[in-house]
């Protein structure tokens, strides 16, 4: 009972922000269920009419899909984009892998983004060749590890780095982020790279300043705005919209 009274406050929210909740196994059917990928759940909301829309894949962080994860899902399809929510860690018996991020390595979400970007691929309601991926945090590292996985556009909100990526990557990251450092993002030719003075991880989070996992996190409203804008910028670029 608490599930679905869970799921009707969100299909209200649905309605009230103007976007359809749809069942992943559903195609563009009008719904209220949750899908299931081969190891993820999925979460697949669509702007109104019948498309095809370009979509995003987006990847939560360590602690799973949380308030951010959704405000950033209503704010892609409010762009024109349908976008698929990614949970990869319920159907494995996780949580939280904040404390311990080699539970699921980036790479392994890195195929689940694939795989997630695939079943996009099958429905008739999405454009195919205009899919792209957002990702927050390990969830960030994950979709620069599936950058070069045929997305159109991809953009990681402060990921911890390992080296370059591809010119369809944005990077985004505060320059106080002491979990993941902006100093491990070497930006150089071809890359996208904007690190904000004085932000710290998960800035774009409008919450309380606090400390998790002995990092401090903090809301920088100005960095969020331009984000944000940049995100949009970026995306409608090479997707569209």
């Amino acid at each position: 009972m608490k599930s679905q009274l869970n799921l009707n406050a969100m299909i209200i929210v649905a309605a009230a922000l103007g976007y359809a909740l749809t069942p992943a196994d559903a195609g563009n059917a009008q719904g209220s269920a949750f899908g299931q990928g081969d190891s993820v759940n999925y979460e697949l909301l669509t702007p109104q009419g019948a498309g095809p829309f370009p979509a995003i894949v987006v990847m939560h962080g360590c602690d799973g899909v949380k308030e951010n994860t959704r405000r950033w899902a209503a704010r892609l399809v409010g762009w024109g984009y349908a976008a698929l929510i990614v949970d990869s860690l319920r159907s494995r018996g996780l949580s939280n892998i904040c404390g311990h991020g080699g539970a699921l390595p980036a790479s392994v979400r890195a195929q689940d983004a694939i795989e997630a970007k695939n079943y996009l691929r099958s429905l008739p309601n999405i454009a195919k060749s205009r899919i792209g991926l957002i990702g927050f945090s390990h969830g960030a590292g994950a979709a620069l590890a599936a950058a070069g996985a045929g997305f159109g556009a991809v953009v990681a909100f402060y990921p911890w780095c390992t080296g370059g990526w591809p010119s369809n990557s944005l990077v985004l990251i505060g320059s106080a982020d002491d979990w993941t450092p902006s100093s491990r993002c070497r930006g150089g030719a071809g890359m996208n790279l904007k690190v904000y003075s004085g932000a710290t991880h998960a800035f774009d989070a409008p919450r309380p300043d606090r400390t998790y996992f002995g990092h401090h996190l903090a809301y920088d409203a100005a960095a969020a705005a331009d984000a944000i804008d940049r995100t949009h910028r970026f995306l409608s670029s090479r997707l569209g919209r």
